[in-house]
């Protein structure tokens, strides 16, 4: 019951923080990876002595004047910049070698048009939606049997508001990151989106399960708070223990994994992390204020 009891704190540490993230993406947006704008991006290592910075960047500036360079590990570089052909190609190989100075072992060179650039984000924006659409459909499916105190349609209500909090939060500290640190969003973070959206309302769904079946086992004898916190109680355990052994896989693959998965990573973690708050602290809680609200209501 104590989640319940103090709904209107954890309500308050939602709200701030997608106030903040919010914010960060009025003011910065985030920054649009190749596979949305179209472009190259490169990541070349060194087997010897990587070469300083500033001087790949003056050999890639002829080619494109807006590169942009950040170091990849201790022995290469992420490369970013707008697409080129083969001939292209060559030349940004040979800038990245110093003329051939340097020994380099390509890792990857991706190279995006921008038409299917801005087809990738149509269908990333679309398949987002289509992914609420459908979670919010379920919900309302599988709760339709739920008519009092709060409405089927009512659950999946909720269910949107957990499920915009869980994208904002994520789009938000990126937003963040992409400002001070340069990170980018791609077709990989929309995946981390959406498998965030998925577990998300998994966990919501076994609260709201727990939820119906007490509702049915009361026959309404007991007050519908007490038998939201009673559901939580009894859930709160297999969701710390769900989220907490998912985030300690993602954690160690971000230390110890590939650089080019390390923003993909890092965005499962923050997702769930807000997901897990709110499935257990934002979810069942609004429904007790919306039945209080109706409460009212109806004694007015």
């Amino acid at each position: 019951m104590w989640i319940v009891n103090n709904r209107k704190a954890f309500y308050g540490i939602s709200i701030l923080l997608v106030a903040v993230s919010v914010a960060a993406l009025a003011a910065w947006g985030v920054k649009p990876g190749i596979d949305f704008t179209g472009g190259t991006l490169v990541e070349v290592s060194y087997p010897g002595q990587r070469p300083d910075q500033s001087a790949v960047a003056a050999g890639l500036s002829a080619i494109d004047p807006a590169v942009s360079i950040r170091p990849s590990g201790s022995d290469g570089y992420f490369v970013r910049m707008k697409a080129v052909d083969q001939a292209g190609k060559a030349a940004v190989m040979s800038a990245l070698s110093e003329n051939g100075a340097a020994s380099t072992t390509v890792k990857s060179f991706d190279s995006i048009g921008p038409v299917l650039g801005a087809e990738a984000l149509r269908k990333a924006y679309v398949s987002i939606l289509l992914v609420i659409l459908g979670i919010v459909f379920y919900i309302t499916l599988a709760f339709r049997k739920v008519s009092e105190p709060v409405s089927s349609w009512k659950y999946g209500m909720v269910a949107v508001i957990a499920l915009a909090h869980d994208v904002i939060i994520p789009l938000g500290a990126f937003s963040i990151l992409g400002h001070y640190l340069g990170y980018e969003v791609d077709t990989l973070f929309v995946t981390a989106l959406l498998v965030i959206l998925g577990f998300s309302v998994h966990n919501t769904i076994v609260v709201f399960d727990r939820v119906r079946e007490n509702l049915r086992t009361s026959g309404g004898k007991e007050a519908f708070a007490s038998v939201v916190g009673k559901s939580v109680s009894q859930t709160f355990t297999r969701s710390m223990n769900t989220s907490a052994t998912v985030l300690i896989a993602l954690i160690v693959l971000f230390i110890l994994g590939s650089s080019t998965t390390a923003h993909f990573t890092l965005a499962l973690i923050i997702g769930i992390v807000a997901g897990t708050y709110s499935s257990v602290f934002i979810g069942s809680p609004l429904l007790v204020t919306i039945e209080s609200r109706q409460s009212k209501a109806k004694r007015r």
